[in-house]
């Protein structure tokens, strides 16, 4: 059977045809270049801030009326196993070889920052510890900042602040087990922020948060630079360059795209006449490998990288580094749910149709029962269904969109995900009840 190399590992993803602040990537490369001239004359360069999320589902497999009360395990382990094994090698464990050695021959000079899902360190623990090994290993080089999100990269903040509490505690428990640090800064799933979330954030004691750069709430001003929430006292906020990001993320290895090939020596050229005072680039870990294939160049390309920024006395620096090192720019007041994903910007990706409002609030009508209950096992495969693939499977957007999600969808249909997903459901419930 062919391998599942476009359904990708990580789903929550960015449109690769815009970028975050309404700027078009066709136009947008001019008037960069432009200030290139007058940017080298600048004393210091903005320094980089790469963040990579890790994250791998546990995709339902095709959970008919007929196996309610009959089958307990709703999983498809044979997919799941074999995607994360694709992930594995194609990503995980040459992104990870690679970073080490670039931090390690660069004296600590490269930093980067990273989130990896609990369910995907589950996954890693049961079936591929060499790979979780490699994490570790990378780790330790400390040139890694980890950061914090939910366990089981779930959205479910605006329907329950308690549960999303409990994930990300589960979250940190498990990242000091894993890694023996404690993550002082956060990134909800899909990049997702707002006022009231960065308030919640701020309140467990993280002292900044990752969020995509949005054109109302920035308000005209650039994203280069950190901002907080008027909600917020401490926490600084740190806003995605959806342009750059998006340039390595998804237009890498489009032959058709004006500015391909890329090389380390355009980019860090584009980057030189960004201004601002730090570049954000936030993406999918995948995107190394996955998204952008071996034969593209990613891997090559950001082996060339650090020299080529190094050679016009820039650095880089782990988000929260970046958080030490500046101060707020202004407000950014951003009062409905932003996201990285597609030019909405929005949560429509996981909850834009009737099929996903009903899927989400079905699965947190029984938060209390489940949590009475004192299972564990019930309690943890409740919360596996929050994960947020589960609802984006479920999406009927059109247009370009829909063809991106029917690629990553593993079902035949929108529908079939949230059949599959309402049987496993009822089937849960019926569990409960007879405990």
């Amino acid at each position: 059977m062919k391998r599942f190399f476009n359904r990708l590992s990580k789903i929550l993803v960015p449109d690769p045809q815009v970028d975050s602040v309404s700027e078009s990537p066709k136009s947008k490369k001019e008037p960069q270049k432009q200030s290139e001239e007058k940017s080298a004359s600048r004393p210091q360069l903005p320094p980089i801030c790469f963040f990579f999320a890790a994250h791998q589902p546990n995709r339902l497999k095709a959970y008919d009326f007929f196996d309610i009360g009959n089958d307990p395990f709703y999983e498809d382990d044979e997919l799941n196993q074999s995607l994360l094994d694709e992930a594995c090698e194609t990503c995980y464990l040459p992104a990870n070889q690679l970073f080490t050695e670039l931090i390690e021959e660069g004296a600590g000079q490269f930093q980067l920052s990273l989130s990896v899902s609990g369910v995907l360190l589950e996954q890693l623990e049961h079936f591929r510890p060499d790979v979780l090994a490699s994490f570790q290993k990378l780790h330790a080089t400390g040139g890694v900042e980890i950061v914090a999100e939910t366990y089981y990269h779930s959205m479910n903040f605006r329907s329950s602040k308690t549960e999303f509490s409990e994930q990300v505690a589960k979250q940190m428990a498990k990242i000091q087990e894993v890694f023996g640090v404690q993550p002082k800064a956060f990134r909800h799933t899909a990049c997702v922020y707002y006022n009231a979330l960065a308030t919640c954030v701020e309140d467990l004691g993280f002292e900044s948060m990752l969020a995509e750069a949005v054109a109302f709430p920035l308000a005209g001003r650039e994203a280069n630079r950190l901002y907080r929430s008027p909600n917020c006292k401490e926490l600084k906020t740190h806003l995605r360059n959806g342009i750059l990001s998006d340039d390595l993320a998804f237009r890498f290895g489009d032959r058709d795209w004006t500015e391909h090939p890329l090389t380390a020596q355009k980019f860090v050229q584009w980057c030189q006449g960004s201004g601002g005072e730090v570049i954000n680039l936030f993406m999918d870990y995948e995107c190394l490998g996955q998204h952008q294939g071996a034969e593209t160049g990613i891997f090559e390309f950001f082996r060339a990288l650090p020299q080529a920024w190094q050679e016009l006395a820039g650095n880089f620096l782990t988000v929260s580094k970046v958080a030490a090192a500046l101060e707020v720019a202004g407000e950014y007041d951003c009062h409905e749910p932003t996201s990285w994903a597609y030019l909405d910007k929005d949560l429509s990706a996981w909850g834009g149709n009737a099929m996903q409002g009903e899927a989400h609030r079905k699965i947190l009508l029984i938060e209390d029962t489940v949590k009475t209950k004192n299972n564990p096992e019930l309690l943890h495969q409740w919360r596996k269904m929050q994960t947020a693939e589960h609802f984006y499977y479920m999406s009927t957007k059109d247009g370009e969109v829909a063809a991106f999600h029917e690629r990553l969808r593993p079902y035949p249909s929108a529908y079939d995900a949230y059949l599959y997903f309402m049987n496993a459901l009822s089937d849960l419930q019926i569990r409960l009840d007879e405990e």
